[in-house]
């Protein structure tokens, strides 16, 4: 069986990287300039995707579906809601400025630069088919086999402990992936003997398959801790530093960035619709989880030297506050949750990257071993500045009006973990200004004062990123309006409602 709805663009914008990935290893001499061509195609491709979209339409669009497992009841089936289109846009626009950020990468020692791009290109590819996936086995095959070129990229160019980092990411990955595969084996079983044939298709099970409740606990636990390894959620999350620390710069972004937003693209996509009495059974103790990583993230992200293991437990915090604006239901902090995966995506990228740009100039991520960098690099130490500020939520920058939006959803729901979590920004300012302050303000040290300020390609590199971040806080209505129908589509399945405002005549007894 197979039907189509609109023109296939999740099918258009995964082929794109997957073809170039194949033959950027055949021109290796040209391997960086289809790489980046092939990415501002793609990013084309996802902006106008996004113009075609209908926010008054059905929730699911550009949808296909084409059997291919027959027997065993699996679909090729891809389509976007604004959830899925948000973060295919994201993708498709930092995967180009990842491939601008690792011009250089594998030229200095005996690694394949083809290889490379090849990689990060298939990254690409896989990403988009793991957020416009309907059919729950071709979600997982994507969700492991995404796993492979970030398991390459870490272990092959990273730095010195990459085998170490890779290999833990890897394990990390698996074992949360065993789990997903157990529930997603029993939800085809279950599917099996309600309607009368398997299937895995996701709109099919998310209405008209139904779960007792203690199957709906044993599932839903088997997809969320590969979720919150995935995100990472603390405790799941020590994977992460290590992974983010040795991985080349352009690939901690897309790390970092990119592939785990899949995880809290999950909680949304997959938990709550599929089991929503689990989802509301298990909300408190996810909660209490994200307030634990908020608070934990930041603190160890104070601790840091290493600029990129601050930038990574600071991303611990970032992804407890995602989260914190799923699980209480409200659609205040589920659009603020989605809308904080793209901010963040840019924020932290902001980061990563202007911290490989400072490392490659001064040979050390330390912290210690920098000083006075605006003053002898102007532009560099104003766009750090600017990325900072965005990782602590300053008004006028777009973390903030996601932040906000998790909090007031929150708050509405569960008082105490809001405030709780509140403690979360003021750390943040913490970190981001004591780093700041040592790095690019102060007397210039030995070392950074030969520094160069950015050159054409690192500005065309970053300029997107900061522009980007500047304009959600602006303006983000485009992207909200996009992302809270589907949010209230996944939040319907709990039967939550928002809470209606009250009326100020009823709490004084009624107008006279």
């Amino acid at each position: 069986m197979s039907s189509s709805s609109g023109f296939p663009w999740v099918t258009v914008l995964a082929a794109v990287p997957l073809i170039a990935s194949v033959v950027v290893m055949f021109v290796k001499q040209w391997a960086k300039v289809v790489a980046l061509a092939a990415s501002l195609l793609t990013m084309v491709g996802a902006i106008v995707m996004c113009v075609a979209y209908d926010t008054d339409g059905s929730r699911f669009q550009f949808v296909q579906s084409y059997d291919w497992i027959k027997s065993f009841g699996a679909h090729y089936a891809v389509g976007v809601d604004g959830i899925g289109l948000a973060l295919i846009a994201m993708t498709a626009v930092l995967t180009p400025v990842i491939v601008l950020s690792s011009w250089h990468e594998g030229e200095a020692g005996q690694r394949s630069v083809p290889t490379f791009f090849a990689l990060l290109l298939a990254t690409e590819a896989i990403v988009i088919g793991v957020f416009g996936s309907l059919d729950v086995f071709l979600f997982y095959v994507l969700f492991e086999a995404m796993l492979i070129p970030i398991y390459f990229l870490i272990g092959s160019y990273g730095g010195p402990r990459r085998s170490y980092a890779a290999v833990k990411f890897l394990l990390y990955s698996l074992a949360g992936g065993l789990l997903m595969l157990v529930a997603v084996i029993a939800l085809f079983v279950v599917s099996s003997h309600q309607l009368g044939h398997g299937t895995f298709d996701y709109r099919t099970l998310a209405t008209q398959v139904h779960l007792s409740d203690g199957e709906q606990n044993a599932l839903f636990l088997g997809f969320f801790i590969a979720f919150a390894i995935k995100a990472p959620l603390w405790p799941f999350h020590t994977w992460l530093p290590d992974a983010a620390a040795e991985a080349p710069t352009g690939v901690a972004v897309m790390l970092v960035g990119v592939l785990d937003k899949v995880g809290t693209f999950g909680f949304l996509r997959y938990c709550i619709p599929l089991f929503p009495h689990a989802a509301k059974t298990f909300a408190p103790y996810v909660l209490a989880l994200c307030v634990v990583g908020v608070l934990y993230g930041a603190l160890l992200a104070i601790g840091q030297r290493d600029m990129k293991r601050m930038v990574a437990y600071s991303s611990v915090s970032h992804f407890g506050f995602i989260a914190l604006g799923v699980f209480p239901f409200r659609s205040q902090g589920g659009a603020g949750a989605t809308l904080y995966m793209v901010n963040h995506a840019f924020s932290t990228g902001a980061l990563f990257i202007l911290v490989g740009f400072l490392a490659t100039r001064r040979g050390s991520r330390l912290v210690d071993d920098f000083g006075g960098a605006s003053k002898v690099a102007p532009w560099l130490g104003a766009m750090l500045l600017v990325a900072g500020l965005s990782a602590l939520s300053l008004p006028g920058l777009s973390t903030f009006v996601s932040e906000f939006l998790v909090l007031v959803g929150t708050f509405t729901a569960h008082r105490w973990f809001a405030v709780v979590a509140t403690f979360g920004i003021v750390l943040a300012a913490v970190y981001v200004l004591w780093m700041i302050q040592r790095v690019i303000h102060g007397p210039v040290r030995e070392g950074v004062e030969t520094f160069r300020d950015l050159n054409r390609r690192e500005a065309w590199a970053i300029a997107p990123v900061v522009f980007v971040l500047i304009a959600l806080g602006v303006y983000p209505k485009p992207l909200l309006d996009v992302i809270t129908p589907s949010v209230q589509s996944s939040f319907s399945q709990v039967r939550a409602h928002d809470p209606a405002p009250s009326h100020p005549a009823s709490a004084n007894g009624g107008s006279k």
